[in-house]
């Protein structure tokens, strides 16, 4: 009997440690994303590229949306979030500003102000703002910025497809902008009736 219960004492020992490991190798949840969401209200021939939702895994780029936005009616919608289940971002900030440049046409820019990217457990977007540039005068920036952390980038790939006026502070394509805690990226979005569009990729990165 008392072999009995020694044995089955090991065999309980054992299977809790066996447990115990698997608790403490359990990988983590999910890695962190970036999140675009990228959707016509209006003609869809002006929002090119990747629309609706896209997630892309830090610290993988986004696939590219393009603002090709003219005369045609409506115009693109557009918003963004960052995926963190595990928390690796937590104490960061990262916000997109949407105004007018000064002395434009602020009817191009629906909805400026400065917003949250949402970062959360779960997938979800901050406000939408909305692209309509034309040949009306001026043009919308787009200013993503970091706060909170020093060891968190948010890099920006912006540029031309063909008139290159469209797309204020590009580079060229495959070099990107880094947006850090005292470092702000702004870009200029001018579409209109010109030849081309502007391509735009965002890419979460931890230091």
């Amino acid at each position: 009997m008392t072999r009995a219960l020694a044995a089955t004492a090991l065999a309980t020992a054992g299977l809790s440690g066996t447990a115990a490991h698997a608790a403490q190798a359990a990988p983590l949840a999910a890695a962190p994303a970036i999140g675009i969401q990228f959707n016509p209200d209006g003609d869809a021939g002006q929002c090119g590229g990747r629309t609706g939702q896209q997630w892309a895994t830090s610290p993988d780029w986004t696939q590219s949306i393009r603002f090709d936005t003219d005369n045609r009616p409506g115009g693109c919608q557009l918003a963004f979030g960052v995926y963190d289940p595990d928390r690796t971002f937590a104490g960061a900030s990262i916000t997109y500003d949407f105004h007018v440049s000064p002395g434009g046409d602020s009817g191009q820019c629906g909805s400026q102000g400065s917003y949250q990217m949402p970062i959360q457990p779960f997938q979800t977007f901050g406000p939408s703002v909305r692209v309509d540039t034309d040949n009306r005068s001026g043009y919308c920036n787009l200013t993503l910025a970091v706060n909170g952390r020093s060891d968190v980038g948010l890099d920006v790939q912006f540029y031309p497809d063909g008139d290159a006026g469209q797309c204020k502070n590009y580079l060229p394509a495959g070099q990107y902008q880094t947006a850090y805690a005292g470092n702000p990226v702004t870009v200029g979005i001018d579409a209109d009736n010109r030849p081309g569009g502007c391509q735009f990729l965002l890419r979460l990165r931890h230091f």
